[in-house]
């Protein structure tokens, strides 16, 4: 049965997630925001909606190491896994804001995390709204930039001539899809953990983080086999820098989280921070600015590397 729970709970985040996308940038066009500002904000806040009802979910059940390690699995699995299996179907150009603001934004973010959770073993209030306010100023930089270099998202213009009685339904949706999805795959991963006899922190690292990555790294692969616009690898930092700052930050707002278990400050987040830190010679090397079939056959057995050391380690 635990099984059966989180294949819906996944089903219903992918479907959620989806919807929850939808409505929101056809809401955006009723309001006149601007495409570019739309694809940098709301498409951006929508994705990571899976992470955060998961992580919000399972601080409140009392899984705390869920919700820390859903967000450092999540990060590990957008680099290792999807820009891996998508370097895999087609190269991938890197936008020069890569190294000049994503990046360097994504290893501070990152950093801090570290930092907050091994002064005092959680993630208080305060330090959750001060990540949340990094993400707002990070946003204001963002777009004053991309008005600057005059950057246009890729944003679906059918989205622009959508009923109202059909926003409203994507929403209500998009919000019990995610809601119960959530909920399902939180018992479900629980009950698997205890089946299985690992701790719910590798649970939440693996088996989650791949489940709340699973619509990015569909739509990306589906993306690059028809060869159009390829994943911005911009954007798998934004979502990254989202996934902190937005799902741990509003999470530990609503609840400080608790460090649980003592693997995820000796162990699991320096696997978040190195694979973020290897990114940057990564596209340099040999090729300057673009990641090959090569690198990303790299990152994806450094990804099988880590779910076996994780599985392994007891």
């Amino acid at each position: 049965m635990s099984v059966l729970w989180v294949i819906l709970g996944f089903t219903l985040l992918v479907v959620g997630g989806e919807y929850l996308v939808r409505s929101s940038v056809a809401l955006s066009f009723k309001f006149n925001i601007s495409k570019m500002v739309i694809g940098m904000t709301v498409v951006s806040f929508a994705t990571s909606a899976p992470e955060l009802l998961v992580s919000l979910n399972a601080a409140l059940s009392g899984s705390p190491a869920i919700a820390i390690n859903n967000v450092v699995g999540s990060n590990i699995a957008n680099i290792g896994l999807v820009l891996g299996v998508t370097a895999l179907v087609g190269t991938i150009t890197v936008d020069k804001s890569f190294y000049k603001l994503n990046w360097p934004v994504m290893m501070v973010f990152s950093l801090v995390l570290y930092i907050f959770l091994k002064n005092d073993s959680k993630l208080s209030t305060l330090e959750g709204a001060s990540l949340f306010l990094g993400l707002i100023l990070f946003l204001y930089i963002l777009i004053k930039h991309a008005k600057k270099d005059k950057v246009v998202e890729a944003v679906d213009d059918a989205l622009a001539t959508v009923s109202n009685f059909k926003i409203t339904l994507w929403l209500l949706i998009g919000a019990v899809a995610l809601y119960f999805g959530s909920e399902w795959l939180v018992k479900g991963a629980e009950e698997v953990a205890l089946a299985v006899g690992v701790s719910k922190g590798v649970i939440g690292l693996s088996l989650i983080a791949i489940g709340t990555s699973v619509p990015e790294l569909a739509a990306s692969v589906i993306a690059a086999a028809k060869q159009e616009k390829a994943i911005s690898l911009g954007n798998l930092i934004g979502s990254n820098i989202f996934n902190i700052a937005s799902v741990l930050g509003i999470t530990s707002i609503v609840k400080p989280i608790p460090v649980t278990e003592p693997t995820i400050l000796t162990n699991d987040i320096f696997w978040m921070l190195g694979f973020a830190a290897i990114l940057l010679p990564l596209i340099f090397l040999p090729k300057r600015l673009r990641i090959s079939r090569l690198k990303g056959m790299v990152l994806v057995a450094a990804y099988g590397l880590l779910m076996f050391f994780i599985f392994t380690r007891g």
